[in-house]
């Protein structure tokens, strides 16, 4: 039977979810499931408290622990009661600010500590897919240029490498879409409540608040204001539970990731720029291409100047952010840059959707990410 052409940019979208699903199977060992996810050190356990290392799991060897180790161990203690993920943590009170998607973990897991590492890993699968069909509310794959967008945001860097190190990019990449969505629908309160919980998962969720609907009248201010509180609410609760065992260090941790704005953005230039020059290409060519998508987001972002809508303003939130990061965000092959600004790359490719000339040329260099994707997973 022969496909129309909805129907066969709607099954290559399906192609691509199951091609995705078989990259992902690789990284399955039957006696530890996809903790290999949770890029835990092979050769320093001392990045592991008692309880994980009485669970069998998988080992990355030659490499450092890395943060979704973290965040594992953290929903194996929900309430921080373990006074061992102190010393299992390069900063627990940062860490521990970030405990939504550890508890989530820890209730699919029903508490029991094996069942609650692997859920923490298995979510970041299961969210991927349940993304990938949110964002077909605004990019439809029923054409090759919806198609192409969609699969550019599903299968950018950041989000990739948010599954393939079971980070709290992605999950959090999806509080902030059905917050959006709510807000396009004038759910005001519905808005500020998803944004408020996804502030649990990172901080800078709570940039989402900038996407409420925006008001009419000075009840419509006043609703504003009141959904603004909402948002603050959940973090300012936890944090001050946080407070309560960390004290002074857990208010101010991570402060140190804003630095003056463009100092980090432009010495992220001159190194690629200047490891180009020196040959190393295989290296820095990507990272130089990032740069240059990420920069392309910004500027179409600038040209476009639709701030009424609501993807725009999260996106645009998110390039300032950019601007104002630490170096250490953007170090790396490439760095953790395009997950710390994954909305944006989300905006970009949602309001490309509306523009016509030119299209091809912004969707070709906005999203030069992809040519780093390729070897995530």
């Amino acid at each position: 039977m022969r496909l129309s052409g909805a129907r066969l940019w709607q099954a290559l979208a399906l192609g691509c979810c199951a091609g995705f699903l078989a990259l992902v199977a690789r990284h399955y060992d039957p006696p530890h499931g996809f903790t290999s996810l949770l890029a835990l050190a092979e050769d320093d356990h001392g990045w592991e408290t008692p309880t994980l290392q009485a669970i069998p799991h998988a080992h990355n060897p030659g490499r450092a622990a890395y943060d979704g180790g973290y965040y594992a161990q953290l929903a194996l203690t929900p309430l921080l009661r373990d006074p061992a993920i102190d010393r299992a943590m390069d900063n627990p009170a940062y860490r521990a600010r970030r405990i939504l998607f550890s508890w989530t973990a820890w209730a699919a897991g029903l508490g029991k500590p094996t069942w609650v590492l692997h859920a923490y890993a298995v979510q970041h699968i299961v969210l991927w897919l349940v993304l990938a069909w949110v964002m077909t509310w605004w990019l439809p794959p029923v054409t090759p240029r919806l198609f192409a967008l969609w699969a550019a945001v599903m299968f950018s860097h950041g989000m990739l490498a948010s599954v393939r190190l079971a980070l709290l990019d992605g999950p959090s990449m999806l509080l902030l879409a059905l917050g959006v969505a709510a807000s396009e629908r004038s759910r005001t309160w519905l808005s500020a409540f998803i944004f408020g919980a996804a502030g649990l998962g990172r901080e800078t969720n709570m940039f989402g608040a900038i996407a409420l609907p925006w008001p009419s009248g000075w009840k419509g201010w006043l609703r504003l204001a009141g959904a603004g509180i909402l948002v603050a609410l959940p973090l300012l609760v936890w944090q001050d539970y946080v407070w309560s065992i960390y004290r002074g260090s857990s208010a101010s941790a991570g402060i140190d990731h804003i630095t003056p704005p463009l100092a980090a953005y432009a010495k992220q230039w001159n190194a690629a720029l200047g490891a180009i020059r020196n040959g190393f290409w295989p290296f820095a060519g990507p990272t130089l291409l990032i740069v240059i998508a990420l920069s392309a987001q910004a500027a179409y972002l600038a040209w476009t100047r639709a701030w009424r809508e609501p993807w725009w303003r999260l996106a645009a939130v998110f390039a300032v952010l950019m601007l104002v990061v630490d170096y250490v965000v953007w170090q790396g092959t490439p760095g953790a840059i395009t997950r710390v600004v994954l909305p944006l790359t989300f905006g970009f490719n949602v309001l490309l959707r509306h523009t016509t000339r030119g299209f091809w040329i912004w969707f070709a260099i906005g999203n030069l990410h992809l040519v780093a994707a390729a070897s995530v997973l």
